[in-house]
């Protein structure tokens, strides 16, 4: 599978490599396979939201369909918080396997990071984007001066 911000790259590589209209229109052939790729990526989650949004809407008050959501939501969330404790032993110990999951460093730095944005986040409320390109800068700056 590959990932949605990846699916215009593929496409254009696709289009380009193929030579859909001829060895001499390659950057047109690239752009036709990253549109084509680009639309049927996201087309369907866009359809999904614009014909299924109103039928959610319209069922809104209803028990025997907001329950199910209800628990649907729940599942998301714990889907979420799953994949962020996976991040974070994944980036906290680097070395660690699942034999051993909490062997080797522990990254001090990361936990620097991930507090200090956490407190730029909610205490602060600065913008997701402003911490996130602090988060890579000091990021950046540790792992070529260490």
């Amino acid at each position: 599978a590959v990932p949605a911000a990846d699916s215009p790259f593929v496409g254009f590589v696709g289009g380009w490599s193929k030579e859909l209209f001829g060895p001499e229109s390659l950057a047109l052939a690239g752009i036709a396979g990253a549109t084509v790729a680009t639309v049927f990526t996201f087309l369907p989650s866009f359809l999904f939201i614009l014909i299924g949004g109103p039928l959610v809407e319209a069922t809104r008050h209803d028990l025997k369909f907001t329950a199910p959501l209800t628990g649907i939501t729940s599942a998301v969330v714990g889907v979420v918080l799953n994949l962020a404790v996976f991040f974070a032993w994944h980036v906290l110990w680097p070395e660690a396997t699942a034999v051993a999951p909490f062997e080797g460093r522990f990254e001090w730095f990361s936990l620097l990071i991930t507090v200090a944005a956490f407190i730029a986040l909610w205490r602060y409320k600065i913008g997701i984007i402003p911490v996130i390109a602090a988060c890579a800068a000091a990021g950046l700056a540790y792992s070529l001066t260490f």
